[in-house]
């Protein structure tokens, strides 16, 4: 699972490079006998980038507010990677939020430097495992929201975790304080699916919110990753 630095733009040179930089760190648990889906995977990255940045700590006078700020002032940066047994119980013991979905499991810790993480992750293994679904997903729930993966990129389930974990975080931005609030008390309902080819290029140049990823690792500087997307009822970008 190759995941690295993982930003959702192209790098520019900006007043946000001169700040210092910060990297989010997820966990997802991957143990040998019952590994997660690859979807339910993506998809519990996403809610749990939105757990975070709901959260009463990282907000206000909240302990996590502060590098939460710092984080996003400068380049967003999320790293992934997997823990398994002790690994993953270790990891649970460091302030951070557990997200679940079907079956997957991932933890979500506040921002921490680019040469600065906990011993406890610093150790986590970032490749050497993927992720499949064993049945193709199901129909996306009325009222969730859409985040429409490129079809034509072909990336590790890491570096997709921190994909659509930038989609979320791009909608959460551009959306009402009346409907952030409404999407967290239901739950932060949203689907990830790969986008149809016949679909793909009027996404990306619909208004949407558009991940466009930096290129550290695996794909070319500026590719578009994820499109953004709320139904026409319900929770509205805005």
């Amino acid at each position: 699972m190759s995941s690295d630095e993982t930003t959702p733009e192209p790098v520019r040179t900006d007043s946000r490079d001169e700040k210092q930089q910060f990297v989010l760190p997820l966990v997802v648990r991957i143990e040998r006998a019952e590994p997660p889906s690859r979807t339910d995977a993506l998809e519990t990255s996403a809610r749990a980038v939105l757990e975070i940045l709901s959260d009463e700590r990282s907000h206000g006078e909240g302990p996590w507010a502060k590098v939460m700020t710092d984080w996003q002032d400068a380049r967003i940066r999320k790293v992934v990677r997997r823990a398994r047994g002790a690994e993953w119980r270790r990891a649970g013991e460091l302030p951070g939020i557990t997200v679940t979905g079907g079956s997957a499991e991932v933890r979500v810790f506040p921002p921490v430097p680019l040469d600065g993480w906990p011993k406890e992750l610093a150790k986590l293994q970032v490749s050497g495992t993927d992720l499949v679904d064993p049945v193709e997903p199901g129909d996306v729930p009325a009222g969730a929201a859409r985040l429409w993966l490129n079809p034509e990129l072909d990336m590790s389930a890491g570096k997709t975790m921190a994909q659509t974990g930038h989609g979320a975080q791009l909608l959460w931005w551009e959306m009402s304080d009346a409907d952030r609030a409404a999407w967290r008390e239901a739950g932060f309902p949203l689907a990830v699916r790969t986008a149809p080819k016949e679909r793909w290029a009027a996404l990306t140049t619909s208004g949407l919110p558009v991940v466009r990823d930096a290129g550290f690792t695996e794909i070319a500087p500026g590719s578009c990753t994820v499109v953004s997307e709320f139904p026409a009822t319900g929770f509205r970008t805005g």
